[in-house]
């Protein structure tokens, strides 16, 4: 097992841990989270023998052996599935053993050894490395031709994959994963996590993508506060506890309160008073003896919304035959060639559509995100904007075309010339860059900070359609929160790719894939999605798998052909969407508000049962007390009752409003 015992931890004059004391068993999955700064790598490091605490001890047994993913990638000419191999230290080892020993002379001895050595590969598995490393690189997302690259000639995301790909090719006791899915796209993900899950070691992993937390582990070590706790469950269990918790903290802290304004007003009144002043003397005492309890510290939640559009064109942008790619120009002949990345697009983004754009990574959808956004040229076909249409544009890579040399206030005065300086900084301090981080360079800002500084360029210009590639990376979970509810709350129209999960449910309500170089529609949920990975990894190439079968609906939201009546048509449809989204608006939001009334009352139901499992409660002194928790429970579970039966009315009717139209 891992045990921290009174670790105590310091970085430059910054305390990060305090007599920290937690247990971690083998073979659990754990995921450390924490506030960006808190700690969390620190403790890797810790882990790794890297960094010592400076009170305490932290220890695990001697002979586990540790692997973890390392930050950099030397520009090797070696292929990037040799280097995938290099993870497998032991095997390497006995290999350069062997190649030394047979370039040496036969002796007795030498030969024993060679037999020995032979024997020991065969245990390592030398004769299924290869097979092994393919398998892992596949599920990254490398080709075949790519594996046989060298790795110099990828870039910096690429080489973060090969050396994810290094620390799972180790065989290892203890797996150390920081941020492993910052790279990846969600097939990769879906692949990682199904890995994970039959690794057979203890893993601890940093991770802001709660859905993969959820999929993945089973124990949750927060660090607030300069402390270590430790959660039974995966991510959404420890919201829970964390929930019932701070309830429960604040209710005791509301009660000290409570008492020690009583005590202060009987000395106030009665400590002059001769007859009183004993009871007073024995109150100040019990008042200066009573341990101050702190009150609820509420973490200041970051939160913020996209302004309503100004305008809502209808349809925003019509494709009709557009083939997506890349034109490149010969320097020496002066020659134009094509490389077509999707083909036969027809499309159209109605107001108020929310779409996520499935595909696995090099399937195209980076590609036709920049069509759309007019970012590159169709190389065939035609694409018509309406009248009104304003795009707002994140990019994959979107905070590398920051001037990181320049200030958050410079970034938001280039596009807001006209603009009062004061109203660009009150702006600004809504993204949390307050007082002189708006006038800062950037470029000491952690990733997160950029990415959200790119997101609040986006946000002033007001669009009405949203472009978002790839918008979490970087971002903690508090900031993907807060984007999740800024776009369920938006007005206008969306079309994502995100390898989060989370915020792909929260915030679209159709998918479409790009696949064998196609545009189409995708009729099924993530679930769907993720059975059709793993059905065309089995199968070794893109596409082999059928898409599910797309429904009535999706086949009435195909793009309008350029016929009169058929564009008249759909422009009824969108309009019949627009009501129907209207009149649902309310009931979804009730429905919402229930859900979260209902997660309230059952962790509250949950504490007074756990209370209620305590034998001391059932003794004599403590008799007023179960009293209290009887009534508490009694009003818990009728409140959880009348929420229920409300909660089945709003659905109900809002499945007789979808029936009726």
């Amino acid at each position: 097992m891992i045990r921290f015992q009174q670790v105590s931890l310091m970085r430059g004059v910054k305390p990060l841990l305090e007599s920290v004391d937690v247990t971690l068993n083998p073979g659990d999955k754990i995921g450390l989270i924490g506030a960006n700064g808190a700690g969390k790598s620190s403790l890797f490091a810790m882990l790794r023998g890297e960094l010592h605490a400076d009170q305490g001890s932290v220890d695990f047994p001697a002979r586990w052996r540790v692997a973890h993913v390392a930050q950099e990638t030397p520009a090797l000419d070696r292929s990037a599935i040799d280097y995938a191999i290099d993870g497998d230290t032991t095997l390497r080892r006995l290999e350069a053993e062997l190649a030394q020993l047979e370039s040496q002379p036969d002796t007795p001895e030498n030969g024993t050894r060679l037999g020995e050595l032979h024997g020991a590969l065969a245990d390592a598995g030398v004769y299924t490395v290869r097979s092994r490393a393919e398998q892992l690189l596949t599920g990254l997302g490398f080709s075949l031709a790519q594996m046989e690259q060298p790795v110099a000639s990828f870039s910096g995301g690429w080489r973060m994959r090969l050396n994810l790909a290094q620390a799972l090719m180790c065989p290892s006791d203890l797996l150390l994963l920081d941020e492993p899915t910052n790279h990846l796209d969600l097939d990769a993900i879906l692949w990682l996590e199904d890995w994970l899950k039959r690794y057979e070691g203890t893993l601890l992993v940093i991770s802001h993508d709660r859905d993969f937390l959820d999929g993945v582990v089973n124990v949750i070590v927060h660090i607030d506060e300069r402390k270590l706790k430790r959660y039974s469950g995966n991510y959404s269990a420890f919201e829970r506890q964390r929930a019932a918790q701070l309830e429960l903290q604040q209710g005791m802290f509301e009660k000290q309160q409570r008492q020690r304004a009583h005590l202060q007003s009987f000395i106030d009144r009665f400590k002059a008073k001769a007859t009183k002043a004993r009871q007073a003397q024995s109150r100040m005492k019990a008042l200066a003896k009573m341990e101050e309890l702190a009150p609820l510290r509420a973490a200041a939640e970051f939160s913020f919304e996209f302004r309503e559009p100004a305008s809502a064109p209808n349809p925003l942008l019509v494709m009709e035959d557009v083939d997506a790619g890349y034109r490149s120009e010969d320097a020496r002949s002066g020659a134009v060639t094509e490389k077509k990345i999707v083909s036969g697009i027809n499309f159209s983004l109605q107001s108020g559509q929310r779409i996520g754009l499935l595909g696995v990574n090099g399937a195209g959808k980076s590609t036709l995100i920049k069509t759309i956004a007019t970012e590159i040229a169709p190389l065939n076909g035609s694409a018509h904007t309406g009248k009104g249409l304003v795009i707002g544009y994140f990019a994959q890579h979107q905070v590398e075309m920051l001037r990181h040399d320049e200030s958050p206030l410079w970034h938001l005065m280039r596009i807001a010339p006209d603009t009062r300086e004061q109203e660009l900084r009150n702006f600004l301090g809504s993204f949390n860059f307050d007082g002189t981080m708006a006038t800062s360079s950037i470029a000491p800002f952690s990733g997160g900070e950029k990415a959200r500084l790119a997101l609040a360029l986006i946000v002033w210009q007001r669009p009405n359609l949203l472009l978002l590639d790839e918008p979490t990376n970087h971002l903690d979970l508090e900031t993907r929160e807060a984007l999740t509810m800024a776009l369920a709350q938006f007005e206008g129209t969306l079309v994502l790719v995100s390898h989060d999960r989370h915020l792909l449910r929260a915030t679209t309500d159709q998918f479409l894939i790009v696949a064998d170089g196609r545009l189409q529609p995708f009729d099924g949920d993530l679930d769907d999605y993720r059975d059709w990975l793993f059905k065309t990894k089995l199968a070794g190439k893109e596409a082999v798998a059928p898409l599910p079968a797309a429904s009535e609906a999706s086949k009435e939201s195909k793009p309008a052909a350029p016929a009169i009546d058929r564009r008249e048509q759909k422009k009824l449809e969108a309009e019949q969407r627009q009501k129907l989204a209207a009149l649902r608006k309310p009931i979804d939001a009730r429905i919402k508000r229930l859900e979260e009334q209902m997660a309230k009352c059952n962790a509250r139901k949950s504490d007074l049962e756990a209370q209620l499992a305590q034998e001391s409660i059932y003794e004599a002194s403590n008799k007023d007390a179960l009293k209290q928790l009887l009534t508490d429970q009694a009003w818990c579970t009728r409140e959880l009752a009348d929420l229920e039966t409300e909660w089945l009315e709003q659905q109900e009717t809002l499945e007789q409003l979808d029936s009726s139209t």
